[in-house]
């Protein structure tokens, strides 16, 4: 599986793309596949998002789970404030950030 994410261009969120857009949640991201490529471009043309790029991810019950840890971290948001992330993981009942 193959996911997009980037920081959107003017709140610098990290984003995900849904298929349709983007989204500040990775669980609605979708496999971007052999278009990653061209979604990619046209998104940063369109001054959307930037910094695009692809990342490799597995499909579990929670949604995506990115294959990195860089990127486990960046779904989630930062490790050392857990009261900044997007939802604490243990409300999510993720435990794969580390």
């Amino acid at each position: 599986m193959k996911i997009l994410t980037g920081n959107d261009l003017k709140s610098g969120a990290v984003v995900w793309w849904n298929g349709q857009g983007w989204t500040t949640h990775i669980t609605d991201a979708v496999d971007a596949g052999e278009e990653a490529e061209s979604i990619m471009a046209r998104e940063e043309s369109a001054r959307r998002v930037n910094s695009v790029y692809s990342i490799a991810a597995e499909l579990t019950d929670n949604g995506p789970r990115p294959a990195h840890i860089k990127d486990r971290v960046r779904a989630l948001g930062p490790t050392v404030r857990p009261d900044l992330a997007m939802k604490a993981a243990e409300e999510k009942g993720w435990d794969w950030v580390i």
